[in-house]
């Protein structure tokens, strides 16, 4: 049990890309003067802040500049002499009606700058200092006001929000398809509005060592994926089966499947697109390690057509596959005909379903 809470962890810290698309790295050794970049860029530093931190500087700016604004609205009465220990006398005009102390002083910044106007204080026009202080602090608080909507818009519309209702299959297979041996992961968008442009692609992430011995430890191979209708401009409109053709130029044409889960490598998945309803560009990522691909397995369908003639999805069956003979390795696949390997071991693994559908006996839940 511990070596395999172990196994766990190792894999857990080495994958660069978690399964809901999070990157996970750290930055060491910032020099500190290029902390100030951020500052630089406040606006994109506050609207990737956590919620907690913009409600908190939501509140501590109106409530810093509400207590500023009282003290200078203090500061107006008192030159004036409308206080209370001032001992006004009965024929003296204030500059603020119902301002005598510091807390009726911030009480009357509160309802200038949020208007709310009570009507038990109120400016009266024999302070020139007055009337400039109240436009200044009206136009400040619009300024704030419309800086904070906005900010709060921004992290509410952000396009990684989007990328939540488009998910992968846990697993990915590797099985033949039309005379091809192929790396197959499976995509779904959960809204009925479109991605419009989708473009997929992958990566995949391996240390490799040059001729000259250096040592590279994130080195990047690019990875295509394809439909049959092509790997560009895909028409998102329901779960896709995106292919990569294991062939000499693959880098898994080496790979068997007694020595797959021994590899190290990591294959990161990217999907582009914009939002139909937003028209806000977004990127979509996953990632699956050796583990988390299974030989000898495909997918089972997901579109059939209902008796009312409308296109129906079983999102019951995205993420279950079914054993299919499938060649020992590549190199076996294209240069051995007859040589399978079959494997009847089901693996469990939790998908999400929304309908219940009978299953064939030999029907695998990923």
């Amino acid at each position: 049990i511990i070596r395999k809470y172990l196994d766990e962890r190792r894999n857990h810290r080495t994958r660069l890309v978690t399964k809901d698309g999070r990157c996970n790295i750290e930055y060491g050794n910032v020099k500190y003067s290029k902390h100030f970049a951020f500052l630089a860029d406040f606006w994109t530093t506050l609207v990737e802040a956590r919620w907690r931190f913009v409600f908190f500087n939501f509140t501590a700016t109106h409530t810093l500049t509400w207590f500023i604004f009282g003290l200078l609205w203090y500061w107006i009465v008192r030159n004036n002499g409308d206080l209370t220990w001032q001992n006004p006398s009965p024929d003296h005009t204030p500059c603020v009606w119902g301002v005598a102390g510091l807390t009726t002083a911030y009480l009357y910044s509160l309802e200038t700058q949020t208007t709310i106007g009570y009507g038990v204080r109120a400016l009266t026009p024999h302070c020139p200092g007055a009337v400039a202080l109240v436009t200044i602090q009206s136009v400040l608080g619009a300024i704030i006001n419309c800086f904070m909507c906005g900010l709060i818009m921004a992290k509410i519309s952000l396009p990684k929000k989007r990328a939540k209702t488009i998910s992968f299959s846990p697993m990915a297979v590797i099985s033949p398809r039309n005379d091809y041996l192929c790396l197959s992961i499976r995509v779904a968008n959960l809204r009925k509005s479109l991605m419009i442009g989708s473009q997929i692609y992958g990566k995949l992430l391996r240390t490799t060592t040059t001729q000259d011995g250096e040592t590279i430890i994130m080195d990047q191979v690019n990875i295509d994926f394809t439909v049959d209708a092509g790997k560009d401009n895909l028409f998102f409109i329901c779960p896709l089966t995106l292919h990569h053709i294991i062939d000499k130029s693959s880098p898994f044409f080496e790979v068997a499947v007694d020595t797959l889960h021994n590899q190290d490598f990591e294959l990161v998945v990217f999907l582009d697109g914009t939002a139909e309803s937003t028209s806000a560009s977004c990127q979509v990522r996953t990632s699956y390690i050796p583990r988390e691909i299974m030989w000898g397995y495909s997918f089972l369908p997901v579109i059939s057509r209902s008796r009312d003639n409308k296109y129906r999805v079983d999102f019951s069956n995205f993420s279950k596959v079914v054993p299919v003979a499938t060649a020992h390795c590549a190199y076996c696949f294209h240069n051995i005909k007859g040589h399978h390997h079959h494997s009847r071991e089901g693996q469990d693994n939790p998908g999400f379903e929304v309908i219940e559908i009978t299953e064939s006996q030999d029907a695998t839940k990923m």
